[in-house]
């Protein structure tokens, strides 16, 4: 049999390894936010005659849009984002109508860069994306403080059931702060924008990660009470090599589909589909090598070998010492 537990601290550091990255280019860069999160207006546009790149921008700029993304899709289609455009008033009767901003611009550019149609017009004022930045934080939290309640209350019938909460909450965190430094990273050098679609996959990738956890938990409660093994260690490690197949089988299966939607599932999702793919990689080591092992660790009592097995951390604890 295979001993996972015994290599934990190997599988904390190749965590780290991977979150520090990440983490730092959140603190310094942040994440790339987009319309949702910042407001504005996007369209998509359509020409009937080939339009290149540079003449769309410079008309752009004429039109007082010298700030606007343009983006080249697939369909040879252009993604344009530029500050929020007024999307409709009234007219005398009452009756709605393009409004004459947003009419100004699409005939300008009618009449020099040719017909066109525009198959999306999505515009997010500056309260509703500060509301939208605001609610996303608030759900995460809400979901973290959920989970760590029903586990603990799922393995109340085991001793110190609260570990198994924490522990599943810490694994979370660790899925969520991969994907969060991923697409940050990616937003610094690939200009990628989260944006709803993205705080659906990271919630999505939430309820994967602590589902998959709740399995490999599950078979470590079931070994406890059954008492055949005493030592708290061997029972986690049987434990994970019995959930093993099944959780890499589930990963597999979902990967399948996930990555035939990121090449033929089209632009518009693309980024909630590169979510999903990160957060169920994560999802499945952090539950077999993460939470599994960190409720060894709190077992064990070894939080002073878990810090001092880091320099980095073990130094900042003699200096506290001193």
């Amino acid at each position: 049999m295979l001993n996972f537990v015994g290599k934990r601290y190997w599988y904390f550091a190749l965590s780290l390894l991977i979150i520090i990255p990440g983490t730092l280019s959140l603190l310094f860069f942040g994440l790339k936010r987009g319309i949702e999160f910042t407001s504005g207006t996007t369209m998509t546009l359509r020409f009937v005659q080939p339009v290149t790149e540079g003449a769309l921008r410079q008309e752009l700029a004429a039109l007082g849009h010298g700030d606007a993304i343009i983006q080249r899709t697939g369909a040879g289609d252009y993604f344009v984002r530029t500050r929020e455009l007024a999307v409709e008033e009234k007219g005398p009767a009452g009756e709605i109508l393009k409004s004459a901003e947003r009419e100004q611009l699409d005939k300008a550019l009618k009449d020099k860069l040719g017909d066109f149609s525009t198959q999306d017009f999505y515009s997010v004022s500056p309260i509703i994306a500060s509301e939208i930045e605001t609610n996303a934080g608030r759900a995460v939290f809400v979901a973290a403080v959920g989970i760590l309640l029903y586990i603990t209350f799922a393995f109340r019938k085991i001793g110190k059931p609260f570990r198994y909460g924490v522990c599943a909450v810490i694994a979370l965190v660790h899925d969520v702060l991969v994907v969060l430094g991923i697409f940050s990273l990616l937003g610094k050098f690939a200009n990628v924008e989260i944006d709803a679609m993205f705080l659906a996959g990271v919630l999505t990738v939430v309820g994967y990660s602590v589902h998959d956890t709740i399995v490999v938990f599950d078979r470590i409660r079931e070994n406890s009470l059954r008492g055949k093994i005493k030592d708290y260690a061997t029972i986690v490690n049987s434990s994970i090599m019995e959930t093993l197949a099944r959780s890499l089988n589930t990963a597999l299966t979902t990967l399948f589909v996930i990555v035939a939607l990121f090449l033929f599932g089209g632009v518009t999702i693309q980024y909630f589909i590169l979510t999903l793919l990160i957060g169920i990689v994560t999802g499945t080591y952090s539950s077999i090598f993460n939470a599994a092992q960190l409720l060894v660790v709190w077992e064990n009592k070894e939080w002073g070998r878990f810090i001092s097995w880091f320099p980095g951390l073990s130094s900042v604890g003699s200096a506290r010492a001193k």
